[in-house]
């Protein structure tokens, strides 16, 4: 910015006023402060304009909330919980879904979280007696307000459902906006998805049964040292997860 030279008297010949140039001229008395005060009211009505379309357009939080993809959550949300392709691998569904506590309904968030089982064939383990079991945990997490994707990736590595920190976190192409597979021990994994607003967990944890005799009968040993292994089984967690995003958007 270049600023009116400190004049020491008056201008002789050779500093004639007009000689100095047009950025040297002094407005008339009286006139430079109201030429600054309508560049700060011109200023203040642009500021106010942008602002009125920044509250128009984005609401008072110039922040835009999440896309929610239609996701809702409602009594009925715990039907999506079906693991078609988790069944047919293991065996046969030995528990419907079923809500479990804790249940947030909220203007800015929502929760929901479901479980069911599902049971390998009598006697499909190292003697007669014993079976295996297969039970599905589902959490359903949508943020209507704030995106969850900075904190999902900040959880990525984190304890797990079962109080197990991941041995592995392996990154699922293809499944909503971000989605890892979680490996907490052989015997448990879970894949979590995050879509828009939504987190969507599925957990699986396979343990040695007696419950799949129908007679009601206790079995005779010890339940089998043999370590169960849900590995197998993550092909069928992508695949019934895919099945329970779809049926989100309608099941609420």
């Amino acid at each position: 910015m270049i600023s009116e030279p400190e004049l020491v008297g008056e201008f002789g010949p050779e500093h004639r006023p007009e000689a100095v140039g047009g950025f040297d001229h002094r407005p008339p008395p009286g006139r430079r402060r109201g030429h600054g005060l309508l560049w700060a009211l011109a200023g203040a009505l642009t500021a106010s304009a942008i602002w009125a379309a920044a509250v128009f357009a984005y609401g008072d939080n110039p922040e835009r909330k999440p896309d929610m993809h239609g996701y809702e959550l409602g009594g009925r949300s715990c039907s999506a919980l079906q693991m078609k392709a988790l069944t047919a691998s293991v065996g046969k569904r030995y528990e419907a879904p079923s809500l479990s506590p804790g249940r947030i309904g909220h203007p800015a968030f929502d929760s929901i979280s479901c479980s069911m089982a599902v049971t390998a064939p009598k006697g499909k383990g190292p003697d007669e007696e014993w079976t295996y079991s297969v039970y599905v945990g589902m959490s359903v997490e949508l943020h209507k307000e704030t995106d969850p994707l900075p904190e999902f990736e900040a959880r990525r590595n984190t304890a797990s459902e079962w109080g197990e920190d991941a041995v592995r976190s392996e990154l699922v192409p293809g499944l909503g906006d971000r989605a890892y597979l979680l490996v907490a021990s052989e015997r448990t994994s879970e894949l979590r998805v995050v879509e828009g607003g939504a987190v969507i967990m599925l957990s699986i944890s396979a343990n040695w049964d007696d419950q799949g005799y129908e007679d009601g009968t206790e079995p005779s040993s010890d339940a089998p040292d043999d370590t169960l292994d849900v590995e197998p089984y993550h092909a069928d967690l992508i695949s019934d997860m895919r099945d329970v995003m779809k049926a989100l958007k309608t099941a609420a």
